[in-house]
């Protein structure tokens, strides 16, 4: 089965210009046309694009990521270890990310016999060319950040799918606490903003509750994770912050 630009951009949460970019580059270049010289793209280039955004998440250069799928010779896991050789060259903090590198290429069955939207669900609605940079230029020289990228690379389509659900139950049973009007300072916020450090500690990173409270303030700060929030329910990002910052003081 073939697909269009279009499609495609819509399976995998990218825009159609960074399909482009990539087929400019020689990234990723679609197997067909149509009889009117657009863009068609097959399975084995969806499997492609797959581990193209799959790297790019871990924070591979475009480059880098054409020599990791375009060398036919090389071993994946042989390629891997000259990466964390010149990886190693770099700040310590990067030498994690090579290790998270390693073990990524153990991931490269996942989305086999999948659909293409399921393929791609993984990633969620944001598009890694996008965000990787903001996310590196953050956090990149961190253990946090190199912790989170070491434990992620392993987690499976059915490890996001039950995040993804743990989110969305916090979240309805925070929509219906700021509905009975209970304030952030109250017992059952409380618990819920412990609830949303462990969640942290437990998929990515070791989440203390001075980690928590600059989160929170994120939260508020920041417009995209503020209207994440905001999706749930009007106010509950300044709601949640004071809801950790109660916590964090309960927990001294």
């Amino acid at each position: 089965m073939e697909h269009s630009v279009g499609q495609v951009a819509g399976f995998a949460g990218v825009t159609v210009r960074t399909l482009h970019h990539y087929d400019g580059i020689g990234l990723l270049s679609p197997s067909g046309r149509s009889h009117a010289g657009h863009r068609r793209y097959n399975d084995a280039d969806l499997d492609r694009l797959q581990q193209i955004l799959f790297y790019r998440e871990l924070g591979f250069p475009l480059d880098e990521i054409a020599v990791l799928l375009d060398d036919p010779a090389a071993d994946p896991r042989e390629h891997l270890r000259r990466q964390h050789a010149l990886l190693s060259d770099r700040i310590a903090e990067l030498q994690r990310m090579a290790a998270a590198v390693e073990t990524a290429m153990e991931a490269r069955k996942m989305g086999i016999d999948l659909t293409p939207e399921e393929k791609f669900e993984v990633f969620g609605d944001k598009d890694p060319e996008r965000h990787a940079q903001e996310a590196e230029r953050r956090w990149g020289g961190t253990s946090t950040y190199a912790e989170s990228q070491r434990r992620t690379a392993r987690y499976t389509k059915e490890d996001w799918q039950r995040m993804q659900a743990e989110v969305a139950s916090w979240g309805e049973r925070y929509d219906a606490l700021m509905a009975a009007g209970e304030p952030a300072t109250g017992e059952r916020a409380m618990d819920l903003a412990e609830e949303h450090r462990l969640h942290i500690t437990t998929w990515f990173y070791d989440c203390t509750t001075e980690i928590h409270q600059g989160l929170g303030a994120m939260y508020v700060a920041d417009p995209q994770f503020k209207a994440f929030y905001e999706s749930m329910r009007t106010g509950l990002a300044e709601h949640l912050r004071d809801a950790i910052d109660a916590n964090a003081e309960r927990q001294e």
